[in-house]
């Protein structure tokens, strides 16, 4: 057969064998595409759901702010006293040395204040002020003494009604009384500082949040006194002493568990063992705290175990070789490492025991207290009660200083999240 010949022969398959790899070509073409195009709607996907979790994020806070930044301010109308008429002669010798207590104590502010206010405003004068505002112009006597010697203005809290009506709207009389203020020029707005340092009140003007916020960091103190050791050593031992066996496995199953149980269950057992077993006292801090407590141990031991677990074992075996004793490596070569792990669950686990309220609500710690506790068996609330115990409030006062609240706490909670980053950027060791 010629070359020619052979060459004919051949075209049909070279032909076929061509349109075979231009049809694979074409499919692979199309395969790539694909994928090309799933990770094109992968990503899409992934910043779809970055985007929205922000908004919400950011409508969480938009609407807490513009809520909550009202319960910062307060309004304030001013009253003149004069003290001289009111009090009688009083010497300067008396404002000094140990007569000043008993001149002080001699001084009815209660009488001085309501004949002051009819002499202003009128027999119904009182409604332009807060209910406790005699005991703002108390304070203000007791700060400086000698204001008794003239006659002086003092800015008092208003009513609640003016307030709200002074930021919003309130009701029609309200708003009629604090135009009428305005005009007269006996009206003001300042920073409420009496929300940061006042307690519990009926007045949701007079308010404030340090009572319930003392009462938090002294629950604080109390659950990382008792879960920061207890948890911490539990899990050296898991980790670095217990055998491995069936009884391990189910320590180990139980923890586990226990991180995962809803936070009442630990208000129920609060309730059961420390209130009526124990018969500690009711709504006291030392109880919330131990509370707290068990719900917040098993988070740093599984925190705990798992930055024991990252230090590499090439650690331990050196400090064996150089003849550390088992406690020593473990004291002085890996807990040392772990640290920075052990310190972010923690931190994050007393984030978590700060924004709880379900079982402090369990173990009754919802006291009235229009002062802070002074010790672990007062009487005291934490600030997540508190809000909650704002919220169910009938007047509208309350609203704005819920929110206020709502964000002291978010500040604290982001703070403490952000001191968890924070150390484990700084200190952790990439191995």
């Amino acid at each position: 057969m010629t070359e020619a010949a052979t060459m004919s022969a051949h075209l049909p398959a070279t032909a076929a064998t061509a349109r075979k790899t231009d049809w694979m070509g074409d499919a692979m073409q199309k395969r790539i595409a694909s994928r090309y195009a799933a990770e094109r709607r992968f990503k899409f996907m992934g910043l779809a759901a970055v985007v929205l979790s922000s908004l919400f994020l950011a409508f969480l806070l938009f609407v807490m702010v513009g809520n909550g930044a009202k319960g910062f301010i307060t309004t304030e109308a001013t009253l003149t006293v004069d003290l001289p008429a009111a009090t009688g002669s009083i010497s300067p010798e008396q404002l000094t040395g140990p007569r000043l207590s008993a001149t002080m104590a001699s001084i009815d502010v209660r009488r001085i204040y309501d004949n002051a206010v009819q002499a202003q405003y009128g027999k119904d004068g009182s409604r332009f002020f807060a209910t406790t505002a005699w005991t703002a112009l108390r304070d203000q006597l007791t700060e400086n003494p000698n204001l008794v010697m003239g006659k002086t203005s003092f800015w008092l809290p208003t009513s609640s009604d003016i307030d709200r009506a002074a930021k919003d709207t309130s009701t029609a009389e309200a708003e009629a009384d604090y135009a009428q203020l305005r005009k007269a020029g006996e009206v003001r707005q300042t920073f409420n500082w009496n929300f940061l340092t006042g307690s519990d009140g009926t007045d949701p003007a007079q308010v404030g949040i340090w009572g319930s916020l003392k009462g938090s960091l002294i629950t604080m103190v109390v659950t990382l006194l008792l879960a920061f050791p207890v948890g911490v050593l539990a899990a050296v031992y898991l980790e670095e002493y217990a055998t491995k066996n069936r009884l391990t496995d189910l320590i180990e199953v139980s923890i586990n568990n226990l991180a995962a149980v809803p936070s009442i269950i630990f208000g129920l057992l609060g309730l059961a063992v420390f209130l009526q077993f124990f018969a500690m006292p009711r709504s006291a801090a030392i109880v919330g705290g131990l509370t707290l407590a068990l719900m917040t141990m098993p988070v740093i031991v599984i925190a705990a175990r798992n930055a024991i677990k990252a230090v590499p074992p090439s650690i331990r075996q050196a400090a064996m070789g150089v003849g550390a004793s088992p406690i020593q490596v473990v004291f002085h070569h890996v807990l040392p490492l772990a640290i920075p792990g052990i310190m972010t669950g923690t931190i994050i686990g007393m984030a978590r025991a700060l924004g709880e309220t379900a079982p402090l609500l369990m173990i009754g710690m919802r006291a009235f207290t229009t002062t802070p506790p002074d010790g672990l068996t007062d009487p005291a609330t934490v600030l997540p009660v508190q809000i909650f115990l704002w919220s169910d409030e009938v007047n509208r006062g309350f609203v704005e200083k819920t929110s206020a609240a709502i964000i002291v706490l978010l500040v604290f909670l982001l703070t403490m999240n952000a001191v968890a980053v924070y150390l484990r950027n700084r200190f952790e060791t990439r191995w």
